[in-house]
């Protein structure tokens, strides 16, 4: 009788371990159910740093006479800048640009004839890089004023900057995220499934474009100059557990 019932504890244990390692190994082959999702962080801002450059120029057949006129119009235009609130340590002046002029001559039947040395131009270019966005943004239009004093100064358009963009990026980031988040939680509802744990977070393109632009993004990212008011966007792509 004890022999007997030896055998059946021994039969039993042995369909009970079986029963637990086909059930471990079907658990162990089942597919991770997985969520895929894009999140969007997008903030909107004001630029908080401008570039601004204008060039003049200066021609003449005595390169002497041209360097002395060139001189004075710098004068003139720091003279200008400065009467308009722009602090002199503010203007940046490039190295003067020397470049010799020539007119080139054809023949009636249009073939090339030579070239005739007719002087030289100077040009010098103008950098202000300020905080002061609006001050020197009033100022980059009216620069025409120079005209009067027989200053020709050729005004680029300025350019626009943000000083806090690495702690911009940082909270797009976070608000890519959260909004994958959102959208996995959905996507789980949806499927009677519940989310678990995040498996890995890539961080996509970040881009920025001007606001109300109509400015197309770009896979290689947008960074916009031109516009004072500015939109930051960034996209992080999310994989979730789903239990």
């Amino acid at each position: 009788m004890k022999n007997n019932l030896s055998s059946v504890l021994f039969a039993l244990a042995i369909i009970i371990a079986a029963y637990l390692l086909g059930n471990a190994v079907i658990n162990r082959n089942r597919p991770q159910g997985t969520i895929h999702v894009t999140g969007l962080g997008e903030q909107n801002f004001t630029s908080d740093l401008i570039v601004w450059e204008g060039n003049f120029t200066r021609e003449s057949k005595d390169l002497k006479a041209a360097y002395a006129d060139l001189e004075r119009d710098r004068s003139a235009v720091t003279n200008y800048l400065k009467s308009k609130g722009i602090p002199e340590e503010q203007l940046v002046f490039n190295a003067v640009t020397t470049l010799p002029q020539y007119q080139q001559h054809y023949t009636a039947s249009g073939n090339y004839a030579g070239q005739t040395f007719t002087g030289y131009q100077l040009s010098q270019t103008l950098i202000i890089e300020s905080k002061e966005v609006e001050k020197v943004e009033k100022i980059s239009r009216e620069i025409t004023e120079l005209l009067n004093q027989g200053i020709t100064l050729y005004s680029q358009p300025p350019r626009y900057y943000y000083t806090q963009l690495e702690s911009l990026k940082l909270e797009m980031v976070a608000k890519a995220t959260e909004d994958g988040r959102v959208r996995a939680e959905r996507i789980a509802e949806n499927s009677n499934s519940q989310l678990g744990d995040l498996i890995t977070a890539n961080m996509g393109v970040f881009q920025i474009t001007g606001q109300n632009s109509g400015e197309d993004y770009s896979w290689g990212g947008v960074f916009n100059t031109s516009s004072k008011n500015k939109t930051a966007s960034i996209t992080m792509k999310l994989s979730f557990e789903v239990d």
